[in-house]
């Protein structure tokens, strides 16, 4: 008997074939979201799940699979899973790295032009008609070749940034739990420094960490105040990994002179202080919404899952000590 499979929401299509090949699929071909209780329900059969950061894989959905064998995320993060209640079932769960990297290091340096070069403002003025002639000090914003980029994670995006970073001329810091290889710090012309001291320094601070009990809130108001009253902050890691209010407080009273968003607090849903706010640039988490990369993103999902309900061993195991 094939083994059963639920994609919970719509995929790209080249993701179905690839698990109908070797089980029977039960597709959601829609985008609405599946609160806990009618995941659990549609669970009940599964032997494997193709999920999305969407998807609420808590504890209690966890235990009320039965015959739940693989959890494929159509993501790198997984912060949506309870990895510890997978693991204690021997469900191995996992992710789809590498795919987005150059994408959302694309999107993180977009953000940093368009909050430094304040572009959002600059186009509403012109679409509003408000443009009436050139004018010395109309919407200068601040440098970003020659300045300072502090990354907080030196992870494959964050080495996607850094790389960017350099045909800037820019200054790279970063912070990091582990020190990168030395050859590694050459090749992209980085150096490691404690987070404050990259705080202090950094016109530009950018999140590349995942989202976890450490790094929950990591920026709040104490590391917000130690920022530059001109520098900027990036987020397109995940939007918990800052501390929302925090923020808003900093930008309303001037610590920081703006930031650059791509994921908040409690998505989707957006404070409307931040929303009022004139010096942020904000976008719906799109760091790897590439057609070619969220295609693959879904197939890479597809054949981890499949491989794993063959007897195959899945490329992008995020708890291998299940297998």
């Amino acid at each position: 008997m094939k083994p059963r499979v639920l994609v919970t929401r719509h995929v790209y299509p080249a993701a179905i074939p690839i698990l109908q090949e070797h089980c029977v699929v039960d597709y959601q071909d829609r985008y609405e979201v599946m609160d806990e209780a009618r995941l659990q329900k549609k669970l009940q059969l599964a032997d494997g799940v193709v999920c999305q950061l969407t998807d609420p894989m808590t504890r209690a959905v966890i235990e009320s699979a039965p015959n739940l064998r693989v959890i494929s995320q159509i993501a790198v993060g997984h912060d949506n899973i309870d990895i510890a209640a997978a693991t204690a079932r021997n469900i191995v769960v996992t992710n789809t790295p590498d795919v987005l990297t150059e994408a959302t290091a694309d999107l993180t340096f977009a953000l940093l032009l368009a909050t430094a070069r304040k572009l959002p403002t600059a186009e509403r003025f012109l679409r509003d008609g408000k443009w009436q002639r050139w004018d010395v000090d109309l919407l200068c914003g601040g440098d970003v070749h020659g300045s300072t980029l502090g990354l907080v994670g030196l992870g494959r995006i964050g080495q996607a940034v850094a790389r960017r970073a350099k045909g800037f001329s820019m200054r790279v810091l970063y912070a990091s739990r582990n020190q990168a290889p030395r050859e590694l710090e050459q090749e992209l012309g980085v150096m490691r420094v404690p987070l404050d001291a990259l705080l202090r320094e950094s016109d530009f601070v950018s999140l590349h960490v995942p989202l976890n009990d450490d790094t929950r809130h990591l920026i709040s108001i104490a590391q917000l105040c130690q920022m530059k009253r001109t520098a900027v902050l990036i987020n397109t890691a995940r939007g918990p990994i800052v501390d929302e209010r925090a923020l808003i407080a900093a930008l309303e009273e001037g610590l920081l002179a703006g930031a650059g968003l791509d994921v908040f607090e409690d998505e989707p849903n957006v404070p409307g202080d931040l929303l009022a706010l004139p010096n942020v640039v904000l976008l719906p988490h799109i760091g790897s919404a590439v057609t070619s990369v969220r295609s693959l993103m879904c197939a890479i999902a597809a054949r981890d899952c499949a491989a794993f309900l063959s007897g195959e061993q899945p490329e992008h195991a995020v708890n291998p000590e299940v297998l």
